[in-house]
């Protein structure tokens, strides 16, 4: 019951906090709380690694903001289909506005909606910790972890902040994660075959998972 009463917070607290983000900047990069669409096209790169040139899948993009990756897959000339979910319905109803013409593209904001997909990518959603305590943010963490990988038949992705960052620019606002313990976590419970990626330039790692 706890923990239900901490994520429930967590969850409404980081929903309000993206809402404002949306509400300030619009559908962009810096309304999803990115520094700039470069930075947001290189994350993208490293989750599409999970992959491997594959074509005709289906995709849960879990905290799809307003719908920045559909267009990128595109231009990567990829074919999917895609159910993109937010916990901010602000961010869902953005998405729709811009890609639910689109006939392979769905959107929503109720999690048990989610359907078992061939990968599921995941970009920034452990990132703003807000006021939370380390402990009661990693508890989510994996726990949402734990999720994603039910709902993922082939593998996933998922990126976090690293906690090899330069200590002067870390904010005690975000979360930085140990990508060793998490490469480890992941090789634990998911699947043996898990890439480690922390050779792009940002302060975060992306975590690979095939099964």
């Amino acid at each position: 019951m706890k923990k239900n009463c901490e994520h429930a917070s967590l969850l409404s607290a980081t929903s309000a906090y993206y809402n404002g983000k949306l509400k300030k900047f619009g559908p962009s990069p810096q309304g999803v709380d990115w520094n700039s669409g470069e930075s947001q096209a290189l994350r993208f790169e490293q989750l599409l690694k999970l992959f491997e040139g594959r074509q005709n899948f289906f995709l849960n993009d879990y905290g799809c903001g307003y719908g920045a990756l559909i267009p990128y897959l595109l231009e990567q000339g990829i074919e999917f289909d895609y159910f993109g979910f937010d916990i901010s319905e602000s961010m869902i109803e953005a998405a729709r506005a811009a890609h639910g013409h689109l006939p392979f593209c769905a959107f929503g904001s109720d999690e048990s909606k989610l359907a078992v997909a061939d990968y599921t990518l995941a970009s920034g959603i452990f990132n703003v910790k807000l006021h939370f305590d380390v402990s009661v943010w990693e508890r989510y963490m994996l726990d949402t972890l734990n999720k994603i990988n039910r709902i993922s038949m082939r593998g996933f992705a998922f990126n976090v902040l690293s906690n090899y960052a330069d200590p002067d620019r870390m904010r005690a606002d975000l979360y930085y994660a140990d990508p060793c313990n998490l490469f480890e976590h992941c090789r634990k419970n998911y699947s043996r075959h898990v890439a480690l990626l922390h050779d792009y330039p940002l302060y975060e790692c992306t975590v690979v998972v095939r099964k």
